[in-house]
């Protein structure tokens, strides 16, 4: 549990963030010296209008000292807002790069509902705690030391029991701060599992409806909900006696301070000037201190977010083997043409199995490879380990004799076209789902990518043809039109190595052939890896490959085990 009010990993995470902060304690230093000024002004103004007279000089400082504090406030609330808005989009931009650079074997270890609460909600709590606590904690700290060091010089005995009771109110306020702080990780924790939570229902609502567990599901989230409302009641309960407390202190404080003080100026023992001066300074020191407190209760929600933010990128920097693609030194690829591909003893290994074992495998240009087996035994990690999804626990994967661990990904997979199980659409038009790869392309080779997937009649019987904006996950096609679609996108990126996992499972059998003639089309003169259950996908292989339990051996077309 971090519960530090500021955390040094910001400044390694963000380091443009360094220049807001070194702005904000340069304008926490300008705000001491004008609050010394403003006070003494002030001082001056009220001893001399007491004996009838207006010091002029003072009244001109005094305003001065007004307008520029005003500008200063200004200027911090300005800097203080660039520097949340530069750290958000920086760990946001930190943690979808982190998701894109190790794909999808990563992101399947994390819950998905929490890493967007994450991102969205949790990440925007920060906007408390730069705009409101980080300048009070900067003047936390030059304030109180300019106020002590000016009454030093006007009446150290004044000065002596405010360094006294000075102490006091962050005592108070971090024993306090500590029962916050629990009480608001608590509260950030129900609201990222309610988060989690409500994104795995409404995924799996057709699955729950299915199985009469939606209602149950709905009294779920309504108890979560129940429990965050319930927890943020208890934290704003204790921000609120902190509140109390600090006021408290910061009111006994002052008064010990104004008693002695009244007494000495009835005695003739100090100035009225002085007097003066001391009473409008002490409350000026305890003041961003009081503040800061109050303030640091609604800025822990971002806190508690920006440590689970690098306990996430902390995670997926530390991540080796599956699930991370590694960049390395980024050598140059072989030329665009199809090279030869190579598997040297290549070992993955997960946590709880071993997904290959020792494949040592060659796929030359433009061969066409069909992969077989049983459901579990490793064949989609083939795929993986050549889209950069899965790095190697063992052994390596090269083309032309480049290593792929040492190649920059990005390139890599320019050359690849991917055809899934499941095609991904998303909640956009069919153009530019079928785009995806290629958002530049021309209308004629768009219209030419259709008519290679067999998807122009589906295309003419949407309302608005390509410009129909699609659903959540392509709602609103059909499971052979969305791997249609999949072979669209994969025809327009015309890459000279096509991957293909299993592009007919679950489509019924007139699907399944317009499907299997444009995976044909696709297919011709490329290199090509395709797993498969279909036997109708075997019949245009050049060889074919079993893999059972991690291992892969070649098989004839007789289904005999070559060598």
């Amino acid at each position: 549990m971090n519960r530090r009010p500021f955390d040094p990993r910001l400044l390694r995470r963000v380091p443009a963030v360094r220049r807001h902060l070194a702005v904000l304690a340069g304008l926490g230093v300008l705000t001491a010296l004008l609050v010394i000024a403003q006070a003494t002004a002030l001082a001056v103004l009220l001893a001399t209008a007491f004996d009838g007279r207006l010091h002029r000089a003072a009244l001109a400082g005094l305003l001065a000292a007004v307008a520029a504090r005003a500008a200063v406030v200004w200027a911090q609330g300005t800097v203080a807002a660039r520097a949340a808005a530069t750290v958000k989009a920086t760990l946001r931009a930190d943690l979808l790069g982190a998701v894109g650079r190790h794909g999808p074997g990563w992101v399947a270890g994390q819950r998905a509902g929490q890493l967007a609460t994450l991102a969205g909600r949790g990440l925007d709590a920060l906007d408390a705690y730069f705009t409101g606590y980080l300048p009070q904690l900067v003047l936390s700290v030059t304030v109180p030391v300019a106020v002590l060091a000016r009454l030093v010089l006007a009446d150290w005995s004044s000065a002596l029991i405010i360094l006294v009771t000075l102490p006091l109110i962050p005592i108070f306020g971090a024993l306090l701060g500590w029962q916050a702080q629990a009480a608001t990780e608590r509260q950030w924790r129900r609201l990222s599992r309610l988060g989690g939570h409500f994104l795995d229902m409404v995924a799996g609502l057709a699955t729950l409806r299915a199985f009469g567990r939606a209602r149950a599901q709905v009294d779920v989230v309504r108890r979560m909900a129940d429990g965050h409302r319930v927890a943020t009641m208890r934290t704003l309960r204790i921000a609120f006696l902190s509140g109390l407390v600090l006021e408290l202190v910061a009111t006994l404080s002052v008064a010990l301070v104004a008693v002695p003080v009244g007494v000495r100026l009835l005695g003739g023992g100090l100035t009225l000037t002085t007097a003066l001066l001391v009473l409008l300074l002490t409350p000026e020191a305890y003041l961003p201190l009081r503040t800061a407190g109050a303030r640091f209760h609604a800025s822990m929600e971002g806190l508690s977010a920006l440590n689970d933010a690098f306990a996430v990128l902390e995670g997926a920097d530390a991540a080796g083997g599956p699930g991370s693609a590694r960049s390395g030194s980024r050598e140059p690829l072989p030329p665009p043409q199809p090279g030869e591909i190579r598997f040297e003893a290549v070992t993955v290994a997960y946590e709880r199995t071993t997904a290959l074992r020792d494949v040592t495998l060659t796929i030359r240009p433009g061969e066409r490879i069909a992969v077989v087996g049983p459901s579990g035994a490793g064949k989609s990690t083939l795929l993986a380990l050549l889209l950069g999804f899965v790095s190697p626990t063992g052994g390596r994967v090269t083309v032309d004799g480049v290593d792929l661990a040492t190649v920059d990904l990005d390139e890599w997979r320019r050359r690849l076209a991917w055809v899934p199980q499941r095609a991904h659409l998303f909640a956009a038009t069919l153009a530019d789902n079928i785009r995806l790869g290629a958002p530049e392309t021309r209308p004629e080779a768009l219209a030419a990518a259709v008519r290679a997937a067999a998807l122009d009649e589906v295309v003419a019987a949407l309302p608005d043809g390509l410009e129909t904006r699609l659903g959540e996950r392509g709602h609103g096609l059909s499971s052979g039109q969305r791997q249609r679609v999949a072979l669209a996108r994969a025809f327009l990126r015309d890459a000279p190595v096509v991957l293909l996992d299993e592009p007919t499972a679950r489509l019924d059998t007139a699907s399944e052939a317009v499907v299997l003639d444009a995976t044909r089309r696709l297919v011709a003169g490329r290199t090509a890896l395709l797993v498969a259950h279909r036997p109708a996908l075997l019949a245009d292989a050049d060889r074919i490959l079993r893999v059972v339990d991690g291992r892969v051996t070649e098989l004839t077309r007789t289904g005999e085990v070559v060598g």
